[in-house]
């Protein structure tokens, strides 16, 4: 719809993050569920697979052109969004999840800082960052992280930096319908791989309606939300506003697992909260929304 970016509201975006932060906080839920019959490698297969065919058919990508300088990070683009799954996956089989969310929000909070050039930015980084340190202790528990568990979240972490910054590139024309071909790629590659790993059971009738699930909450509807998203805001708000990732897992923990915060984290929660709403009331106006049509 031509001229539709051009009306969209500051807050919109915004927004927009929001929802697909919820949505992959009750994916996983659900892909943790299956763990036991299938393993991580398995619900990687299963979600980029089922995820991919939702995508391609809402989006349908082979009507998609790209130019020659969009192809290469798209490429990027879709690599990094399977491995960061695959990596996350396998991390949270031997460290607790709210380590391995701390370590791979490592990647998106380097975007936000390299990124930044006011002063005003690294306020709100320093911000996020003292929040993760309080809510997600890590002072107390690293020594008893497992080193390849911890490598496997950094890992997914790196790929979540370049799924930032490749992606902004690949969708600049296309948008949330770039998600169907980067997806794409991603199965290409790891679909095959969690196949070989996890046996004939992961396709077996009993499994699909979980798996489904799992792909329109973890793949499909957040990342289709995001590209919006990311094609909208600058790269440090962007990395920014993706702070608020672990304080929701935190909050999900509360509700759906019956977990309790002491007051420290609450208090860390909301210096997340603040750092996220900070760095996106002092968005300038010249720069903040990429004018990006709905492919």
């Amino acid at each position: 719809m031509p001229g539709l970016s051009r009306k969209l509201p500051v807050w919109l975006p915004v927004l927009v993050l929001l929802i697909a932060m919820i949505s992959i906080q009750g994916g996983a839920s659900l892909a943790k569920s299956l763990f036991p019959l299938v393993g991580a490698p398995g619900v990687t297969a299963l979600r980029l697979a089922l995820g991919t065919i939702i995508l391609a058919i809402v989006f349908k990508p082979w009507r998609l052109r790209f130019t020659r300088e969009q192809r290469l990070p798209l490429l990027f683009y879709g690599l990094s969004l399977g491995g960061m799954n695959y990596m996350f996956y396998l991390s949270i089989q031997t460290v607790p999840l709210g380590i391995a969310v701390a370590l791979e929000f490592t990647g998106p909070l380097a975007v936000a800082l390299f990124s930044s050039r006011r002063p005003v930015d690294f306020i709100w980084v320093i911000l996020a960052v003292l929040g993760l340190w309080y809510l997600l202790p890590l002072g107390e528990n690293v020594s008893h992280v497992n080193l390849s568990g911890a490598a496997f979240a950094l890992g997914a972490g790196a790929c979540w930096a370049i799924y930032i910054l490749c992606g902004q590139r690949a969708g600049e024309e296309h948008g949330p319908a770039t998600v169907a071909l980067g997806s794409l790629i991603a199965a290409i590659v790891f679909v095959p791989l969690g196949t070989l790993q996890s046996g004939e059971l992961l396709w077996h009738w009993s499994i699909l309606p979980l798996g489904i699930a799992v792909a329109v909450l973890s793949t499909a509807l957040p990342y289709s939300l995001e590209m919006i998203a990311l094609t909208r805001l600058p790269t440090r708000t962007f990395g920014t506003l993706m702070s608020m990732e672990p304080a929701m897992a935190a909050i999900s923990g509360m509700v759906f697992l019956g977990e309790t915060l002491a007051l420290q984290q609450v208090l860390a929660l909301m210096a997340i909260v603040i750092a996220s709403m900070g760095s996106t009331l002092t968005l300038r106006r010249e720069s903040k929304i990429r004018k990006v049509d709905i492919g």
